[in-house]
């Protein structure tokens, strides 16, 4: 067979009858496509050209292609509006996002109306939160459609979804069925949103949910959606290790990756200006340590431990000493992560919250290991004693915990358990759920989701009902006592009150009246956001204490040991 004017079809290779003749063609084909493709030389002598249309994000600089200049990348002043959903670490993956286009040249938007880019954060962690978000985009696309109708003389409306879009039948309803929104931005892509709304400029829609090992955001600094607000999230961690079953945080966060401790404390410090407890920082590599990770005794976990690095409590020890004034409490910790480094910190540490959250999720210990949680019922409970009764000697330690109710294959008798155990331990603040079964996690390819959702209702509000006891017991002794309240601002329900915090994370009312400067200062002065007040506790519910504030002050003030009388002596005049 002849092979004209060079060229070789497809074609002519499957009509062949033998195959070694096919084989010889097909490595004919081969060399020449081998011979025609760029050369290292041809590379090298266009990486100049490449290398003029970039972008630069932080400290990274990502090159860009063809069809798109870096003119098409600034935001022109668009204003961008946020929709968040889900928890904490969503607002603060909305804070990176928003310092990401805000040095993009885009402007941000409180008004739905007014915006042109409309970008919602979504969760699917549980399912009911996913129902949530499909509601609202069907809304959004509604939105978008009435925009192009009466708005001739305004850019084309972008709708995107930041987060992780979970499951492929999602995504494809999303993207291909409904074309509900123009782009989708996982959370490692953030850097990346302005190259994406420049792509959706030529009707494209654009999709990056890539996962990243490294990713941390360390090099971008959020910018706060709430600048007045006197508290704030710093993530230290993203992803997860631990691979509960139930769990997609792993799937749809990636693996575990921890902020060098450098750029935390450089946020930490402007916010002076102005799942944490496994965290290792193992960026500075002049760090040897060799020790294994120090679990807390009778936890497991399913990956070997880890060695090297700074562990959480250096991280702690170092944060705590940036400003004695700045309140310090985190949040999503495992209970395996509770070395006695870290209680010794809160111990010690006057601006260390004594509020610990301490995740059981059930009581039972078989419906634990089908949780695959590393921990027994028993084990959990010796933890609790620890830090509660033989540790913490400061003040008394106010506990919070997650429980998900109706888990794959759970009785009647091992829900009984974790209504056991809550009457046990008394948390101050309880999360409840309903179990959702979610695809990829552990539990959908090995349990079976067999508790009808009516069961799964009854004992979510039998737990939510408990709490509530439970914490109106707790807050009734609370009555009588004095305590440093963090003003946060206005009651949500009054403004002639005003709404802040103790030291346990309970919201405590107040009138909002003009009291003393200090205890030793009789000027007084109005309470404002941000303001440490002294406050006498009068009423509780099982939510809120009510108290009547006596005097401005400070943290260290509050809690200096040879001010003790004194401060006593205040209390006892002011009232």
């Amino acid at each position: 067979m002849a092979i004209r004017n060079g060229q070789i079809c497809l074609s002519q290779i499957l009509n062949l009858k033998s195959n070694s003749a096919r084989r010889n063609l097909f490595c004919i084909l081969k060399r020449r496509i081998i011979s025609h493709r760029p050369s290292l030389e041809h590379f090298i002598a266009n990486h100049t050209s490449v290398s003029q249309n970039v972008q630069t994000t932080g400290a990274t600089t990502v090159a860009l292609p063809s069809y798109i200049s870096k003119s098409t990348l600034d935001g022109q002043n668009r204003k961008v509006y946020f929709d968040v959903h889900g928890c904490q670490m969503n607002v603060n993956d909305v804070e990176i996002s928003w310092s990401v286009l805000k040095n993009s040249g885009y402007t941000r938007t409180t008004e739905l109306g007014q915006a042109d880019v409309i970008l919602m954060m979504t969760c699917s962690i549980r399912d009911g939160a996913e129902q949530k978000i499909w509601r609202k985009l069907n809304i959004l696309k509604q939105y978008k459609k009435k925009r192009q109708r009466n708005s001739e003389n305004l850019p084309p409306l972008k709708i995107g979804i930041l987060g992780r879009l979970y499951g492929r039948k999602v995504k494809v309803k999303i993207l291909e069925q409904e074309k509900m929104v123009d782009l989708v931005c996982g959370p490692d892509a953030y850097k990346d949103l302005p190259r994406m709304l420049a792509v959706t400029e030529s009707g494209q829609t654009a999709v990056n949910v890539l996962l990243s090992l490294d990713e941390t955001y360390a090099d971008v600094m959020p910018v706060r959606l709430n600048e007045n607000s006197p508290s704030a999230f710093v993530s230290i961690m993203r992803g997860c290790d631990n691979m509960c079953s139930y769990c997609i945080v792993p799937f749809t966060r990636g693996r575990e990756r921890s902020r060098p401790i450098s750029s935390i404390l450089d946020e930490v410090r402007m916010l002076s200006d102005q799942n944490v407890n496994s965290y290792r920082d193992t960026s500075d590599s002049t760090i040897h340590n060799s020790i294994d990770t120090k679990l807390t005794p009778g936890f497991k976990t399913v990956y070997k431990p880890k060695t090297g690095g700074r562990r959480f409590s250096d991280l702690l020890d170092k944060v705590s000493q940036i400003d004695p004034e700045m309140r310090i409490r985190f949040t999503s910790p495992h209970p395996k992560d509770f070395p006695d480094e870290v209680l010794d910190l809160i111990k010690e540490r006057s601006n260390i919250c004594n509020q610990i959250h301490l995740p059981a999720q059930s009581g039972n210990s078989e419906v634990l290991q089908r949780m695959r949680r590393g921990y027994t019922r028993e084990a959990y409970l010796d933890l609790v004693y620890h830090i509660d009764i033989g540790y913490i000697i400061r003040i008394d330690v106010y506990l919070s915990s997650d429980f998900i109710a109706g888990f794959c294959e759970e009785t009647e008798l091992e829900h009984e358990d974790t209504v056991s155990l809550m009457k046990e331990v008394k948390y101050h603040v309880v999360y409840s759920f309903p179990y959702s079964m979610r695809q990829k996690t552990s539990a959908y390819h090995r349990l079976k989701d067999n508790v009808p959702d009516d069961v799964k209702s009854r004992r979510h509000l039998q737990l939510r009902d408990l709490f509530r006891q439970e914490a109106l017991k707790l807050n009734l002794k609370e009555i009588g006592s004095t305590q440093l309240i963090l003003i946060e601002g206005e009651s949500k329900r009054s403004p002639l009150d005003m709404a802040g915090r103790n030291d346990g994370n309970v919201k405590v009312i107040v009138p909002n009246t003009n009291i003393p400067e200090s205890c030793a200062d009789t000027s007084t002065r109005n309470i404002q956001r941000g303001d440490y007040v002294v406050v006498k506790i009068r009423s509780a519910n099982s939510q809120v204490l009510h108290g009547i504030p006596l005097y401005h002050t400070s943290l260290t003030e509050f809690y200096n040991k040879d001010n003790l009388i004194t401060e006593q002596l205040c209390q006892s005049s002011a009232l």
